[in-house]
């Protein structure tokens, strides 16, 4: 179907926000005259203008304008207990306090301690920290490479692996290409990368197979997301993952899960430790960083070992990884999801399914077909996180990226701006039409939720 266009109802939506929020508006102006477009990561930036926040705490952010924002967004799904919990906040205070948090330069116990959890949760051998999840995905891939002595990558198309240049290949959908996903994301990129990545389809078991026929000798690994963020907030089927492990085996591939966001979301560890299926090597961010810029690879020694002395990659992290107040904070949110595993995971699925059903009846009630995905299946139970889908057709399952992100399948510009914006007018503010719940949420703000995007259903029925 040729994708709506929602122009008008956008600049209807526009004015009015321009309206309500006239000082993140002239702070935006000011933005403008040094930062490119008003930021520094494109996915923030709003339009017309983003909301300048002043303060954070739990469910709520609050704005220049003075409004108290419900944010599922949650700091890009990082702020598994809400913003700023005390549990990290005091204890950071106090080590800026005695003097320490600062950048030393030197190896201390917290990156020691910290390391023991995260192999510990992970079934991991080694572990090296850096700072980014997308030098994560990078570093495995180097490892990978250099272990297995071949060039090639594969990922699942609609797989988003960070800013690296093996991960800008396949991430969009361009429908104009019969392939979809094959292609690269970014100019400036050597144009032998596109050559190097070999795109799958999710879940789709027959062709993964087909493909690891085709390259599996020359692989040197397949990463993929066991549950997928912004390709659609999908989870892998168990047929897709115990296929992926059987045929890296098979051809001497390297399996990365790649567990930026699903690390610590589901558990306290990795999905490995549900799914009952070890990768070979796994990164991890945003949760395990207790809200500072902490990221890991882990994985098998041997691989691992590549990083260190003499074995030729040059992982170094960075001069910033294992930041002593990083490490503090990625400590202290380990240790905390450990011990309330049993209240913290239950609580944050049953919100996460009270939010995803609450979204759906919202919009059906104003005469919206909307999906909500996110749900658990047979090989991952139960989820705290959701994307809403606009698909023209009601039977459209919203099971793989090809279709949740296909502008002719479903209404992406309607979930992705379009409700945005509605929604900022109600102060909620939503990703991907909604985001991840964190344990800072509570029953009384899905029902916000649900009767906000009823309100934003009645602003938008009218231009359908």
């Amino acid at each position: 179907m040729k994708p709506r266009n929602h122009a008008k109802l956008l600049a209807v939506l526009a004015e009015e926000y321009s309206r309500r929020s006239p000082r993140s508006a002239a702070l935006n102006a000011e933005a403008l005259k040094h930062l490119v477009d008003g930021g520094s990561h494109s996915i923030r930036l709003v339009k017309p203008f983003p909301p300048r926040i002043t303060s954070a705490k739990g469910a709520y952010v609050t704005d220049e304008d003075g409004h108290r924002i419900l944010d599922f967004w949650q700091g890009h799904h990082a702020n598994i207990l809400g913003h700023n919990p005390l549990v990290i906040t005091e204890e950071l205070a106090r080590a800026f306090g005695s003097g320490c948090g600062l950048q030393t330069g030197f190896t201390d116990a917290l990156q020691v301690r910290t390391a023991d959890i995260l192999c510990g949760r992970t079934g991991a051998e080694k572990v090296r920290f850096t700072s980014s999840g997308s030098l994560a995905t990078m570093y495995t891939i180097l490892l990978s490479r250099a272990f297995t002595g071949r060039e090639r990558v594969m990922k699942v198309g609609g797989g988003w692996h960070g800013a690296q240049p093996w991960g800008l290949v396949g991430v969009d959908y361009h429908a104009e290409n019969r392939h979809s996903f094959e292609q690269t994301e970014s100019r400036g990129l050597p144009s032998a990368v596109a050559d190097q990545v070999i795109v799958t389809r999710f879940n789709d078991t027959a062709m993964l197979e087909e493909q690891f026929r085709k390259h599996g000798e020359r692989v040197s690994c397949f990463i993929f997301e066991p549950f997928m963020g912004s390709g659609g907030c999908l989870p892998a089927s168990r047929a897709f993952l115990t296929a992926a492990r059987e045929l890296t085996r098979t051809h001497g591939t390297l399996l990365i899960f790649d567990e930026v966001i699903s690390g610590f979301r589901f558990c306290a560890g990795s999905t490995s430790r549900i799914f009952g299926i070890q990768p070979d090597l796994a990164t991890f961010a945003k949760i395990m960083g207790g809200g500072m810029p902490v990221a890991a690879v882990a994985g098998r020694a041997d691989v691992m070992q590549l990083a260190g002395r003499g074995g030729g990659v040059k992982f170094s992290g960075g001069t910033y990884s294992c930041h002593p107040a990083s490490m503090l904070a990625s400590r202290l949110m380990m240790e905390h999801l450990v011990a309330e595993e049993r209240q913290v995971y239950p609580l944050i699925a049953r919100l996460g399914e009270k939010a995803r059903r609450a979204v759906e009846e919202a919009f059906r009630a104003e005469g919206i077909h909307a999906v909500c995905t996110g749900n658990g299946n047979e090989a991952l139970p139960d989820s705290s996180m959701a994307a809403v889908h606009f698909p023209y057709d009601a039977k459209t399952a919203c099971d793989a990226p090809d279709q949740t992100r296909n502008p002719e399948i479903c209404d992406v510009e309607l979930s992705d701006t379009v409700l945005q914006l509605a929604l900022l007018l109600e102060d909620v503010f939503v990703m991907h039409g909604l985001g991840s719940v964190s344990a800072a949420h509570t029953e009384e703000d899905i029902t916000r939720l649900g009767d906000a995007c009823r309100s934003a259903g009645r602003r938008i029925a009218p231009f359908l």
